[in-house]
């Protein structure tokens, strides 16, 4: 039974930071180095790294600079844009690392399937996000901003302390990824081709007769 619980304990922190990655990386770094070097969270010895003071600096000076340009609209996609380079290979390591010193297999399955749901999770948090930027007002911006945060944080401290509810919870979430995303691309190409529209036509009302 003990074995059990270890093997979820495990999947859910692996699971957890590949998740966490795709939306909020730096936090995902940030609170479990902090949480590993404070004593509150237990990490395998393959995610001691973490805890250095080093790691721990850049994640906080990475979570300010990201606090800021994710609640900037417009900004906010470019970020994103760019995050797509960071976060996706960063979600795989981490994923892959958490399972802790198990067999290479193990390590690489892991960090297949967490990369692909970081993956899958940032591609829908980006998505949503072009979407919401569609509107002039900011305030849904930064609804949906801030409700990443307390997500990310909420979800975190669930896949440490309540593994099982966690892994359960996140099925759900990727179902309704899958259900999500086709509609998002579909939205977006939309937005992109309004978008195309009007530069057309307003390159045509500037040109010279």
């Amino acid at each position: 039974m003990h074995d059990f619980d270890s093997i979820v304990a495990a999947i859910a922190l692996s699971m957890g930071v590949a998740w966490a990655s795709g939306i909020r990386l730096y936090v995902a770094v940030l609170v479990l180095g902090v949480g590993g070097a404070t004593g509150y969270i237990h990490l395998p010895e393959t995610l001691h790294i973490l805890q250095d003071p080093l790691v721990i600096g850049a994640a906080g000076l990475m979570c300010c600079i990201e606090f800021v340009a994710d609640k900037t609209p417009g900004v906010d996609s470019g970020w994103d844009s760019l995050q797509t380079f960071i976060r996706i290979p960063a979600g795989a390591v981490l994923a892959a690392t958490a399972v802790g010193d198990v067999n290479p297999a193990l390590q690489i399955a892991a960090g297949l399937i967490g990369g692909s749901l970081t993956a899958a999770t940032h591609f829908t948090k980006a998505g949503s996000r072009a979407m919401i930027n569609t509107s002039p007002e900011p305030f849904s911006n930064w609804a949906a901003s801030f409700s990443e945060d307390i997500a990310v944080l909420g979800g975190l401290w669930l896949a440490l302390q309540h593994p099982a509810v966690f892994l359960v919870l996140l099925i759900a979430f990727v179902a309704l990824m899958i259900w999500l995303l086709p509609k998002l691309l579909r939205a977006i190409v939309r937005v992109f081709r309004r978008l195309a529209g009007w530069v057309s036509r307003m390159t045509k009302g500037t040109s010279p007769a």
